[in-house]
């Protein structure tokens, strides 16, 4: 790993496969930090129609986010627990999304339409 000029997604594909017990932690606390984050994103903007994760990391780690201390840490709001749990979360795996987003917006410019 020391060759690697970014290890991440050695650390990741050992983390996913659970063959590297450093790596299958470090996901697990990146799980729980990222779901912690998400709910005190979520509950700061009211995002009752819910959140939506985009980029490499998400769509490459889906099935440690399915993992129940992803939700949890998302839901453990306290009093706003209730809330949190109420809160539709997405991920977002097209690669390609972001330039849809582009597109459609070079779209709107173009024909004068405001966005």
């Amino acid at each position: 790993m020391s060759t690697t000029k970014d290890p991440t997604p050695t650390i990741v594909e050992a983390g996913l496969d659970g063959h590297c017990t450093a790596s299958t932690l470090a996901l697990e606390m990146f799980v729980e930090m990222l779901g912690a984050a998400a709910g005190n994103l979520a509950l700061q903007v009211v995002a009752t129609g819910g959140i939506y994760l985009a980029g490499g990391i998400p769509a490459r780690i889906l099935s440690a986010l399915r993992h129940p201390r992803f939700l949890t840490a998302f839901t453990h709001k306290g009093r706003f627990s209730d809330l949190a749990s109420r809160i539709p979360i997405h991920v977002i795996v097209n690669p390609q999304v972001g330039l849809f987003g582009a597109a459609l917006c070079g779209l709107n410019e173009h024909s004068g339409v405001q966005s």
